[in-house]
């Protein structure tokens, strides 16, 4: 990766304005100058994807839909298995970004991958109900991620499963078992990425484990590229859509 590149990405972080009047047209704002060179900046900053992929059980001729997917990069994390999928959906509102994304489905032969320009909070696949929805770095990206969420537990079989990773900050008082965050920690990082349309929230993981039966649950922190002191509180969740009576 270029030192021009990534201060290309970083421009785009810091002091480029994100303009638009609705939430699709901000997002492409913010990706449309940086999309080629997307992949590998995140790929440094945003830790624990392959860990959430492998921690996720797709039964053989299953369906996942990958909400806010971007550029299918999460796609290579699947591997193999990709192949043994009946369908896979990557679902963005950034048409910049699904570009990519289709380019990258072309050339890897994944003929059961399918790029969709979407709203998570409302798109419904037809096969639904679908065994594997997940959100990577994406749910702190959408402004209603409580429809979001709703929507992808809609969307799940009973016992289908939901993986989420992302950035986020804990409550004041967190239940127990859960990390507490320091002040600064809770009042920085909301700030910084509040610039790029990223609000990490202190409800994401209550909100999950409410609503999803925990599976695995990590609380962890990222490296920042070149901010080598700094590091930024992320989780990775995987739960199980609970069965009603």
């Amino acid at each position: 990766m270029s030192l021009l590149a990534d201060l290309k990405i970083l421009y785009h972080f810091t002091m480029k304005p994100i303009r638009g009047r609705d939430h699709a047209a901000r997002l492409e704002s913010f990706y449309s100058g940086q999309a080629e060179a997307y992949d590998d900046f995140r790929r440094r900053l945003l830790q624990g994807r392959q860990e959430l992929w492998d921690a996720l059980e797709v039964p053989a001729g299953g369906v996942w839909v990958d909400m806010g997917g971007g550029t299918g990069a999460n796609l290579e994390y699947f591997g193999d298995r990709i192949g043994q999928l009946r369908k896979v959906y990557v679902v963005d509102l950034a048409r910049s970004l699904l570009n990519v994304a289709q380019r990258r489905i072309e050339q890897r032969g994944w003929t059961n991958a399918e790029t969709v320009e979407a709203d998570a909070t409302r798109y419904q696949p037809l096969e639904a109900p679908v065994d594997v929805v997940t959100f990577s770095y994406s749910l702190t990206m959408i402004p209603d991620w409580f429809a979001a969420l709703e929507n992808a537990c809609a969307m799940l079989r009973p016992g289908g499963q939901i993986g989420v990773v992302d950035f986020y900050v804990s409550r004041k008082y967190p239940a127990e078992g859960l990390r507490r965050h320091s002040w600064f920690n809770r009042s920085f990082w909301p700030v910084w990425f509040s610039g790029d349309n990223v609000y990490p929230c202190k409800d994401h993981l209550p909100y999950l484990q409410q609503h999803f039966e925990t599976l695995r649950l990590e609380e962890r922190r990222a490296k920042v590229p070149y901010m080598p002191l700094v590091r930024t509180p992320y989780y990775l969740f995987v739960g199980r859509k609970k069965n009603r009576p």
